[in-house]
């Protein structure tokens, strides 16, 4: 996932895109808990990815007030 991407997008995917990738996290957690993780590399890509696009967010918020001050 890339960021440039993700700027592309207005707030409501990004929004929906950070739900989708909590529960990918939360999957991944569950399976490296019970000894199923094959790929651990996925989890510390998962929080990467939640990451950019809380930034993201933060960001197109920040832009949305500047613009009705």
């Amino acid at each position: 996932m890339k960021a440039a991407d993700l700027l592309s997008k207005d707030v409501a995917e990004l929004e929906k895109e950070l739900v989708s990738l909590r529960k990918e996290q939360f999957n991944l957690r569950m399976a490296m808990g019970s000894g199923q993780m094959i790929r651990p590399h996925l989890f510390k890509q998962a929080k990467k990815n939640i990451a950019r696009v809380k930034t993201v967010i933060s960001q197109k918020r920040q832009e949305q007030s500047g613009d009705a001050s």
